[in-house]
């Protein structure tokens, strides 16, 4: 039969159920395949943090959110307009986000008592009027996925997990997704177990030919590809855009990579990309614990190789001492730390801003350290060539701050042209000085040699007692630990120079009000800005990369606008940073939700300010 095809201009799908069902691959396999088709997207996985919480429980719900468009994009979306609901508990999580007249498939077969009763529903909802507000499909995704498959010599249960990709076939045929490249996957990732394999194709088919056939779905819905400046995209995650970033850093500085890691959430997908990255001169060594990781890394770097350590807030806490060795030492280091919800544990798997002032100012003594934040998945890549370059131009550990949201989401990727990439000059000291000085420093970065252990004539002290000025030598003296502490300092805020100004949007001239943000809060702040200014109200925005140093004309620009407001998913970190050093006092807007914010709420937040004028 003939379908009817609607044109759109954007989706939010929204994939919901058990940690056991395969979201979080469901909702890959539909990215990369949006991705191909040339549309523009942001994704949210959301998952739980227990490897494997109770089945059916609220706990236990893992989602995978996608937003893609014929147009430029910047979140995930606030809402979904689709919410594929695999068990009651995942309808129970998801659905205060479901905005009025979405559409709700809902797997029928998990609806029995016992998992009703599971999360507390005393009836059941796809049955009642309850869900009268949303066009609900209710389908036995179980069980037809069992039917499609009954030809192969699967038990019920191998079968049953293959729901996932019914599920996944038949959104595809309701957006019209290409089918090739998960086909070319699930025949990659079960070449071992070939019935598997096919049977996993054959559900994937099995729903794309429901969709095809069926009553229960009249409508095929369109969304065009984007207008994409010309060039090759990939999608990709922030923390494969850091370990891509990384890799090209090292062979843009010569630099033998060394990565001293220890497994945490959300950063240990770096560890696991570096780890295949060997032919690049990329060594990666899982340690014990933290500290060893850290320790490990920086001893990488006196040898001559770029250090790097990767980890999460808890981490960060217990390297601070060997990042603080690193900035007595005065040695290039590399600290990712790809914030969660905290504190302590806390919440694993959600994402955070709240790392900041760790990063500011989590050591003992006067331990400054430049502190960088990518703003997107893809400028995470940049993002990490800057952080490397300072780190080796000023022989100092650098902490580039990721989070969560953007570790785990992803979006479009314009390959660079290798080319274009900036080259960093390690600047080794040369062998063979009558009078060689370890701490003699460069006059315009203040940045001492990079003596390379073994080289004949530089011989040096190192260690993390107090060193004199030039010599290098174990100094106990009052005025040389003052002028050591001071020279650190400016070291860190000459960086201030080598950066770019900061850059506002400010189309109209007019705006008396300045959004300010860090890290992944870009994409919010953004599309709240874009809703605010199609609204006719007059908005200017900014977003730091450094945070330590800040650029050289922030002064300039917070004096510029009668009033600055500073969303961060903090309790206003940044803001008191600010407060502090420009005597400028912002408003913070400040949720600590484990999400990222949407867009709706910063547009309501910034009109309430303008309002206020």
């Amino acid at each position: 039969m003939t379908k009817k095809v609607q044109q759109l201009d954007r989706v939010i799908i929204r994939f919901a159920g058990d940690s056991g069902d395969g979201m979080q691959l469901t909702g890959d396999r539909f990215t990369q395949e949006t991705a191909a088709f040339g549309n523009d997207l942001s994704t949210l996985p959301n998952f739980p943090a227990e490897i494997r919480a109770p089945a059916g429980t609220l706990p236990g719900v893992s989602s995978f959110q996608l937003h893609f468009a014929d147009h430029d994009i910047l979140t995930p979306g606030d809402a979904p307009n689709v919410l594929v609901a695999m068990n009651p508990a995942a309808l129970k999580a998801n659905l205060g986000d479901l905005p009025r007249g979405a559409d709700l498939i809902v797997n029928t077969d998990e609806f029995t008592k016992r998992n009703l009763a599971k999360v507390g529903y005393t009836a059941n909802p796809v049955e009642d009027a309850s869900l009268g507000e949303y066009r609900v499909h209710a389908l036995p995704l179980t069980s037809m996925t069992v039917t499609a498959l009954a030809a192969f010599e699967l038990s019920k249960k191998d079968a049953e997990r293959a729901k996932n990709m019914f599920a996944l076939g038949l959104l595809s045929w309701m957006y019209d997704r290409p089918t090739e490249g998960t086909v070319g996957f699930l025949e990659r990732k079960f070449a071992k177990k070939p019935e598997i394999m096919k049977a996993n194709i054959a559900a994937f088919q099995a729903g794309w030919s429901y969709g095809e056939t069926t009553e229960a779905f009249s409508v095929q819905y369109e969304i065009k590809p984007a207008e994409h400046d010309p060039g090759l995209y990939r999608n990709i995650t922030g923390n494969v855009a850091l370990a891509y970033g990384l890799v090209a850093a090292g062979v843009q500085s010569g630099l033998p990579l060394y990565l001293g890691s220890y497994p945490i959430t959300p950063a240990s997908d770096i560890l696991h990309e570096l780890s295949k990255h060997k032919r690049f001169g990329v060594r990666t060594f899982q340690a014990e614990d933290e500290i060893a990781a850290v320790g490990a890394a920086l001893g990488a770097s006196f040898g001559g190789s770029l250090g790097i350590t990767t980890t999460s807030g808890p981490g960060l806490a217990l390297k601070s001492e060997t990042i603080g060795l690193a900035v007595a030492t005065e040695l290039p280091l590399l600290v990712i730390d790809v914030q969660r919800a905290g504190p302590s544990t806390g919440l694993p798997t959600k994402t955070e801003q709240a790392d900041l002032l760790q990063a500011m100012h989590g050591r003992n003594g006067e331990a400054p350290v430049p502190v960088i934040a990518p703003r997107s998945p893809s400028d995470c890549f940049d993002a990490a060539l800057e952080a490397a370059r300072i780190a080796v131009t000023y022989r100092t550990p650098v902490i580039l701050l990721s989070d969560g949201y953007l570790a785990n989401g992803s979006e479009p990727w314009k390959l660079p042209d290798v080319a274009d990439l900036p080259t960093i000059e390690p600047g080794f000291a040369e062998a063979g000085q009558e009078d060689f000085q370890p701490f003699r420093r460069d006059p315009e970065t203040l940045a001492r040699p990079w003596a390379i252990p073994g080289t004949p004539g530089l011989e040096h002290r190192i260690g993390g007692l107090e060193k004199a000025d030039g010599s290098g030598n174990i100094s106990y003296d009052p005025a040389n630990h003052d002028l050591m502490t001071r020279l650190r300092q400016a070291k860190v805020d000459g960086i201030a120079a080598d950066i770019a100004p900061l850059e506002v949007d400010d189309p109209s001239g007019e705006a008396k009000v300045l959004v300010l943000g860090w890290g992944g809060t870009f994409g919010a702040i953004s599309a709240g800005v874009r809703r605010v200014r199609r609204g006719g109200g007059h908005v200017a925005q900014a977003h730091l990369r450094h945070l330590n140093p800040f650029p050289a004309n922030l002064a300039e620009v917070l004096r510029s606008y009668d009033k600055v407001v500073v969303p961060e998913i903090n309790l206003g970190q940044l803001a008191l940073l600010l407060r502090g050093r420009f005597l400028v006092d912002v408003i913070g807007y400040n949720q600590v939700r484990g999400l990222p914010f949407k867009a709706e709420e910063l547009q309501n937040v910034i009109q309430d300010v303008i309002d206020s004028e």
